[in-house]
């Protein structure tokens, strides 16, 4: 239902009619128990990724390595040494990935834009390579700084170029100057790994996306940036669903459209920028995620946002941990897996249901 307005022609607040989840209507219930599912499956696969690996360790020892740590029993100095570091790591850069998604086809009104339409994961790409090729920098906790750096450089850039001319800041232009950016980044990227085998043997192990090899130094370094960016997205979510009614709309409700924007774009660049810094560029978490989640929350970003960050740390413990048991005693990494499960999913999404208007 739109808007209304009195007598006196002064805006009402906008109702919304809830979608209907299985034939019912999703209400305050149906949502309360999307919420109790999803932390049950980030519970459930946190304990997944302590337990399963090369090495299965049973749940009590993993209970008991939590809780009663002994330095000198060998399943406790896994689960607390290598899985914990990466499971930690893994909910961050999951919920980063999948908040940043909801964000950006929020602000772009896209339902295929993801994460790196900004050229988010371009500029950290680019920004690794000059560091390996002109640094010699090959440590993970080197890299994290140069790929947020250029992450956050090449976003500025975007929304630049984006807001040149008449109208400001546009989703048509700020997806335009995303993929003229990161063409241009990519091919440089490709350039120098081209013109030096050392640099490419070096890159090609983080542009794969990975959790394996990050100690909890990486997370601590991400984390502030990623709660910094969560605080904007859920800011800003009111704002983008003043947004969906277009920005005529948005204007008589008091929405400030290009400051929404500018926040919404700060907020993607601090999420994807981290999650790409600590883990290299992982592909469709931003993108299979918030349709899922969609389809039973409905567009509210109030709620899309949030429970796309939960989704999206479950679906990357959940594909990290499975990448540690169909190819013991190695692994495939995560990024390869949320392609290749994400990839099916999203098709049957996109095939089973109607996709949700932005």
């Amino acid at each position: 239902m739109g808007p209304t307005t009195e007598s006196t022609g002064a805006p009402r607040t906008v109702r919304h009619i809830e979608p209907a989840v299985g034939g019912q209507p999703a209400g305050w219930s149906w949502r309360t128990v999307g919420v109790i599912v999803l932390v049950a499956a980030v519970f459930s696969a946190m304990l997944l990724s302590l337990a399963v690996g090369a090495k299965t360790i049973p749940w009590g020892t993993v209970i008991d390595a939590v809780t009663a740590y002994d330095v000198e029993v060998t399943d406790h100095l896994i689960v607390r040494e290598l899985r914990m570091p990466r499971t930690v790591l893994g909910l961050l850069v999951g919920g980063a990935l999948g908040m940043a998604g909801a964000l950006m086809q929020g602000v772009t009104r896209n339902p295929l834009a993801d994460p790196g339409l900004l050229g988010v994961n371009a500029g950290a790409s680019f920004a690794v390579v000059v560091a390996i090729w002109s640094f010699g920098i090959t440590s993970v906790s080197g890299l994290v700084w140069f790929a947020f750096v250029g992450a956050a450089l090449t976003s500025v850039v975007v929304f630049v170029l984006g807001t040149a001319g008449r109208g400001g800041a546009t989703p048509v232009r700020l997806a335009l100057a995303g993929a003229a950016l990161a063409s241009l980044l990519f091919a440089l990227t490709r350039a120098v790994t081209l013109l030096d085998q050392s640099t490419l043997d070096q890159f090609r192990f983080w542009s794969v996306g990975s959790l394996a090899g990050r100690g909890t130094d990486v997370a601590g370094h991400v984390a502030p940036f990623i709660v910094v960016g969560a605080v904007l997205a859920i800011g800003a979510a009111r704002q983008l669903n003043a947004l969906a009614l277009g920005e005529d709309a948005a204007r008589a409700l008091g929405t400030r459209i290009q400051m929404t924007r500018l926040v919404s774009v700060v907020g993607i660049t601090l999420l994807c920028g981290s999650a790409v810094a600590a883990a290299g560029p992982i592909g469709f978490v931003g993108l299979v995620v918030p349709h899922t989640v969609r389809a039973w929350f409905g567009p509210d970003q109030q709620w899309l946002i949030p429970t796309s960050a939960l989704a999206g740390a479950a679906f990357l413990l959940l594909c990290d941990t499975a990448g540690r048991v169909i190819a013991r005693p190695g692994e495939v990494q995560v990024g390869i897996m949320t392609a290749a499960i994400g990839g099916p999913a999203f098709v049957v999404l996109v095939r089973r249901t109607r996709m949700a208007q932005l």
